[in-house]
């Protein structure tokens, strides 16, 4: 379960450090989120409103034991803070992410928090 928790921890970490790219500069997940939960009437609006709730899920229940209901609410979660990102890339010509800023945080996230998952559904089991 420390093993999982500590790749869960560096994933959201990685998450919150992703670089989205505008005309002037770049700007962080870590501030696009809150400032896109205001931005009304948009489907940013929506997607960050999933993340922030991941989020909260994710600080809620992080002392919880690994049950079955644990683990689709990490699944679930998971798919909560990927929906803007993918949000993004469908919305923007995908020529627009090329770069490392997006990229290696991206990356980083999706392993990570897709191994902790992995981890979390065949770790050790009771005998």
């Amino acid at each position: 379960m420390l093993r999982s928790s500590k790749l869960r921890t560096f994933s959201l970490i990685a998450y919150l450090c992703i670089i989205l790219k505008g005309q002037i500069i770049g700007l962080p997940f870590f501030i696009w989120l809150p400032i896109s939960l205001f931005n009304f009437w948009n489907l940013d609006q929506l997607f960050s409103l999933l993340a922030v709730l991941a989020f909260v899920i994710i600080l809620l229940s992080r002392k919880d034991e690994a049950t079955s209901n644990r683990r689709m609410l990490d699944l679930v979660c998971f798919l909560l803070l990927a929906s803007p990102i993918i949000g993004r890339l469908v919305a923007v010509p995908i020529e627009m992410f090329n770069y490392l800023e997006f990229i290696i945080p991206t990356t980083l996230f999706f392993l990570l928090y897709s191994a902790s998952v992995f981890i979390n559904l065949h770790g050790p089991k009771q005998i």
